[in-house]
C-alpha cells in the first residue's frame, strides 16, 4: 500500500499544470495558494540526490516565493532524507499515513441536524472553502486557491462536501482525483462551535462512501494528529505506514 500511495501523489502531482522537474524531485507548485501544505517537492523513487541537487532544490522555491519543503514516504526513496538533513532541513514531523478500504468502513454515530452534500452552486463552494479556511486557523475569507481545489475535487471525479448542522456551515472536506482507484482524504475541518460532536467522523465517512461509490478502491489520508487518528480509526481507517514532512527554515 505505501508503494501504491507514493506513486499516487506523484502522479497526481505531475498531472498538476504547474509543476515543475529539478534533478530527481518533482515540485508541486500552487501558484494561487502559499499554503506550505499545497507547495512541496516528492523525490524520485530510490533518488540519491547530490548536494547540488538539493541546492537547485531550495533555489527554485526560493525563486517561487515558497518554502522549500518535501512530502515522501521514506521508505520510497531512502537515501533521500539523510541528504537534507546535511544540507540543514529540519524534520516538521512524522506522520502516521492511514487507509481505508471498502470493506473496512465502519458507520459512526448520527448527528442531529447534521446535512452532508456536494457543494454546487458558487455561495456553497465558498461556505465549505471558508470552513476549511478559518479551521486551519486563517483569518478573513478564503483563498482562491482554497476554493479551487475543492472545485477540482469535484471536477476531476473526486468528492468535496459541505456539512451544515441546522443549517448553518459546519464543516468541509475533500476527496481528490483518484489515481488507479486510490485518492486522499483532506482538508477536512469543522467550524469551532460543531466540534466534539460527532460532526467530522460524520463528513469523513460520508466522503469515504461516497469516494468508494464512485469506484475508489481505497482511500488514505494523514492524520492531524492522536486525537484525529482515533477519529478516524472509529470509521475503519488503520495504519498502512509513515509520512515524513520536512523543510529548511526561510533564509
Amino acid at each position: 500500500m505505501d508503494t501504491a500511495i507514493q506513486n499516487y501523489a506523484r502522479t497526481l502531482t505531475l498531472r498538476s499544470p504547474d509543476h515543475y522537474r529539478v534533478g530527481p524531485f518533482t515540485v508541486r507548485h500552487n501558484p494561487s495558494w502559499e499554503l506550505k501544505f499545497a507547495n512541496y517537492a516528492i523525490p524520485d523513487q530510490d533518488a540519491e540526490p547530490t548536494a547540488r541537487d538539493i541546492a537547485d532544490l531550495v533555489a527554485a522555491f526560493r525563486a517561487h516565493d515558497r518554502l522549500p519543503r518535501l512530502e515522501f514516504l521514506p521508505a520510497w526513496a531512502p537515501a533521500v532524507e539523510p541528504a537534507l538533513l546535511a544540507a540543514g532541513f529540519t524534520v516538521e514531523n512524522r506522520a502516521p499515513v492511514l487507509a481505508c478500504t471498502a470493506d473496512g468502513l465502519l458507520t459512526p454515530e448520527p448527528v442531529d441536524g447534521l446535512h452532508v452534500a456536494e457543494p454546487v452552486t458558487d455561495d456553497e463552494f465558498t461556505s465549505a472553502a471558508a470552513v476549511q479556511h478559518t479551521g486551519f486557523g486563517g483569518e478573513g475569507g478564503p483563498d482562491d486557491g482554497e476554493i479551487a481545489w475543492l472545485r477540482g475535487a469535484t471536477e476531476g471525479g473526486g468528492v468535496s462536501a459541505l456539512a451544515t448542522v441546522d443549517g448553518l456551515p459546519a464543516g468541509a472536506g475533500g476527496c481528490s482525483v483518484p489515481v488507479d482507484g486510490i485518492g486522499e482524504l483532506a482538508g477536512l475541518a469543522v467550524a469551532g462551535t460543531f466540534r466534539r460532536r460527532g460532526v467530522g467522523a460524520a463528513l469523513s465517512a460520508w466522503l469515504t462512501r461516497t469516494a468508494f461509490e464512485r469506484g475508489f478502491h481505497a482511500v488514505w489520508l494523514e492524520p492531524g494528529g492522536p486525537d484525529v487518528e482515533r477519529i478516524y480509526a472509529g470509521i475503519g481507517y488503520r495504519r498502512t505506514g509513515e509520512k515524513l514532512n520536512i523543510s529548511l527554515d526561510p533564509a
